[in-house]
């Protein structure tokens, strides 16, 4: 059993001419809210096997925040900048084929439209929107990383802000 968890970043500053859209960070409710999340997720989750971010600001500092909450040490968090550039179904297969065969679970820190879309297609059911903060962790029935494909996951959780907190 292989299990995949996406976290859309938290609530991050409105767009600025000061700063690019890769250099936003959260706001002290989305740095909040992320931390209330992660410590619902761990009335859920045992600690996730491995840790990948968006290396953008918003996605880092939430993937900092959750660590923080698991007791995961922030340096090894891994930064994969094509999660911000090129996040797609297609790239996560890739990415995934690179995940060792004895790490369990994966929890991924990203952003939308991407996360909504391949959380949704990883899905029989299909999945919901993305919120802001939003967690959604995905089942397969499987042995290996390389055998997760489209509408074979089970959406196993589905955690809200809006509803969870």
């Amino acid at each position: 059993m292989k299990k995949l968890i996406f976290v859309r970043h938290g609530r991050a500053e409105d767009p600025s001419p000061e700063f690019t859209d890769f250099e936003r960070s959260l706001t002290p409710k989305g740095k909040s809210t992320s931390k209330q999340m992660a410590k619902i997720l761990t009335e859920t989750e045992a600690v996730p096997g491995l840790f990948i971010t968006s290396p953008a600001f918003r996605a880092l500092e939430t993937a900092i925040i959750f660590a923080g909450v698991f007791g995961i040490k922030p340096e090894t968090i891994i930064l994969d900048t094509n999660m911000y550039y090129k996040m797609n179904y297609h790239y996560l297969l890739s990415l995934l084929a690179e995940v060792k065969k004895n790490i369990e679970s994966v929890i991924l820190f990203g952003h939308n439209p991407s996360f909504s879309e391949i959380t949704n297609s990883l899905c029989r059911d299909g999945c919901d929107f993305m919120p802001k903060s939003g967690v959604a962790g995905i089942s397969f029935n499987v042995k290996t990383w390389t055998e997760v494909k489209y509408s074979t996951g089970k959406l196993e959780y589905f955690l809200k802000p809006e509803k969870n907190l």
